[in-house]
Order: C-alpha cells, then structure tokens, then sequence
C-alpha cells in the first residue's frame, strides 16, 4: 500500500450548488452501481435530504440505489445547509464532523447515517466499499514487534501491511522519568479555558488536566526528545516526505490518562484521525505515541483494528459485524507506537494505574498549501490534535 493515498488536491475543484450537488450524488450512484452493490445492506433506511428548499431521498429497491423527489416514507432524515452538501460531495466533512461540531440535523439513529456515508463515498470516490473476509492477514504475525536494530524497510513493511506498528524500547526509563517530571511541573502552566489544553472531571467531582499541548515548549526534556535522531528516523520510515513540526505552535502534545472519567474527553472512542473529512486531501499521516509510563489493558493502552487503514467503513465508531482483527498494544516506558490517520483506534480507559503518554505527528506536504489552509479555517475545524474528538452515541449495534 502506498502510503500517500491522496485523491484530491484543494482549490482544483468548484464547490457544487444544492442543485448541482443534488445531480452529481445521483450520477455517481448510478456510474458506481457495480461497487455499491456489495453493501446494498447499507441502504435498508430510507434517507431523506432536506437542502434549503428541496427535499430528495435515496431508497434501495433491492437492485440498486435511486435518488427520488420528496421525501421518503420511513427511514432518516438528514437536514443539510448548502454548504454542507458541498462539503460532503467534496469529501471536507463527515456525519461525524457535524455530529462533534453540534450541527447534525439528524432523525434517526447516527450508526445508519454512516452507513450511507459508506456507500456514498464508494459511490462518488470510485472506492470498494469492505466487506467481510476482503482483508486476509494469513501468514502475518500481527502481534510482532520490532526495535530500531529491525531495517526500516520490515518495520515500513508491517506498517502498511497492518496500520500501525509497536517499536520496543526507543526510549530509556530514565529518559523517560526525567520527561514525567517535567510534565508535573509545567502542568500549573495551564488551565481550564487557555485554549492549549483538555480538562476532564473525574468521579470525584475534580476537573483534571488531561491533554497539554505544546509540550516541548514548557517541558525542557522533551523539547530535547524532538530534536533527538530517533524521532526524526521514526517519521522518515514511509519513505514517503512525512514531515514534522507542521501542527504551529503545537507540534507534541502530553496526556495524562486519569481513572474515572465521568466528564469531558480523555480517552477517545473509536474513531479514525480523518474521521472529521479530508480523507482524499491529507492522508496518510502518522501519529506517534510515546509510552512515558508503560500501559496495558488496564492501564490506558491503544486499540487498533487492523487492516482498516485499507477499508472504506465507518469513519468513527465500529459495526457489530467488523471482521477485521481488534488488537491491544499494550507497551513498556520508552516504547513507541505508529499508527496511520486511517487506522480505527481507541483509547482504553484506564481503571488501576494511570498514565502519561506524548502523541506527536507527522503529516505528508500538502498538494496546495494556500488553499489547504483556507479550506480548514473555513470548516472551523481545528485539525492540530493528534486525535480528533468524537463522542460514543448509546447505540444497540455500536460498540466501543
């Protein structure tokens, strides 16, 4: 799989009228029939559109997917601003991104929502949708592990196999007590409110720093850990023109990982790093996670599903009748975890032992600079955090 899987370039495309938009959805799913066929399924509710003053439902009769005036009988109902539509065609935003923002105008359930987000991006992107049994792991060990004495091209090589990658001991212990030192102290650098960092209020009515970002400018031990060679070989493992440093004025972030969380966002639910929009724009990036205190299943570690960097599903949350392998990375202190933007991950909250961990990133050039930047000041989505925030919606078929 090569690892720059962009499909678009901002600025090369007109934005589409509710109109135009209207007929563009109902071509691609006409021209796209042959690979919406496999998830069909999908297409059980009903979904009715509201754009200002037009109203259009999308129905399966069992054969295909047909775009019809009015509304639906039964089924959901999504009501969209102009700029919505666009920003869906064009692949700038997701369910999940208004549903996180406070703007989805949604009656239904969201899990069915994203299931037709599913079968419109195969549609419209020309993408196979997964289906089971698609992603055969056979033959691969996906409990390895590696160090930096394993050549970059087999850690480069289960990377994008897999989607992600546990390398052991990149740090000392003692590099990385000088580093939890450091993030105690410069935690009263921060509070509540100061637009650099994440609260949440534990079972004991306490609020909790939970997330300092910029790190490496008020902790000195790790602004001398992202100017350290280890750092600089993990990103330049793609082999692809990842670069560092490009999230301004937030290029590492400290996490504290309390137990009980009952308030706020700490640790994150399934969700891909793109799961917001811009899938075809910005990956994949890297994300790295720093084990400052080493973590297990009871103690904060990673979740990941394997393989779904490759697989057109849910951006966030994850279907009952996933296939795909669900794998704990648990870690020591100074060991180091990869994961690409596409890869579903989670956060397990911890429950007797917390924990301290630095996410940093790397994130390819961008195709068009100017208008990437534009494109994101416009969407008001803040995209610096290594992971995006998403909420888990009760739900009988999600799971988290």
């Amino acid at each position: 799989m090569p690892f720059d899987v962009r499909t678009r370039s901002d600025g090369d495309g007109e934005r589409l009228d509710p109109a135009a938009g209207r007929d563009a959805i109902g071509a691609a799913l006409d021209e796209g029939a042959d690979l919406v066929d496999p998830v069909l399924d999908h297409a059980r509710h009903p979904l009715t559109v509201d754009v200002d003053d037009d109203t259009w439902h999308l129905a399966s009769d069992g054969r295909r997917v047909a775009l019809v005036d009015g509304p639906a009988g039964e089924g959901l109902r999504l009501r969209l601003t102009a700029e919505q539509l666009a920003d869906l065609w064009s692949d700038q935003a997701t369910p999940m991104a208004w549903f996180s923002s406070g703007a989805l105008r949604l009656d239904g359930r969201l899990e069915h929502l994203l299931d037709w987000w599913v079968l419109l991006r195969a549609a419209i992107d020309r993408r196979e949708p997964h289906v089971p049994g698609a992603i055969d792991f056979s033959g691969t060990d996906l409990r390895q592990s590696f160090t930096l004495d394993d050549s970059d091209e087999d850690i480069c090589a289960f990377l994008a196999e897999a989607g992600f990658v546990h390398v052991r001991g990149v740090y000392g212990e003692d590099e990385m007590a000088t580093v939890s030192a450091d993030m105690d102290a410069a935690a009263p650098t921060y509070e509540k409110g100061d637009g650099r960092s994440w609260w949440a209020r534990t079972n004991d009515g306490v609020d909790r720093l939970v997330r300092m970002q910029g790190a490496d400018t008020v902790c000195p031990s790790i602004g001398r850990l992202v100017e350290d060679e280890r750092l600089a070989r993990i990103g330049a493992i793609p082999r692809s023109g990842h670069e560092w440093g490009t999230r301004t004025g937030n290029r590492i972030e400290a996490l504290f990982k309390p137990i009980g969380v009952s308030e706020g966002i700490s640790d994150v639910p399934w969700h891909k790093d793109c799961s917001l929009g811009r899938h075809s724009y910005e990956c994949c990036s890297l994300t790295v996670g720093i084990s400052v205190i080493g973590a297990g299943e009871t103690s904060g570690q990673l979740r990941v599903i394997a393989g779904s960097h490759r697989a057109l599903v849910w951006p966030a949350l994850l279907r009952r009748d996933n296939d795909l392998p669900d794998l704990g990375l648990p870690t020591q202190t100074g060991d180091v975890t990869i994961h690409l933007s596409c890869t579903l991950h989670m956060a397990q909250p911890p429950v007797d032992r917390e924990r301290k961990v630095l996410y940093t990133g790397f994130r390819l050039p961008p195709l068009n600079p100017e208008a990437a930047r534009a494109a994101r000041e416009r969407l008001g989505q803040v995209r610096e955090a290594a992971s995006v925030t998403v909420s888990q919606p009760s739900s009988p078929v999600t799971r988290a």
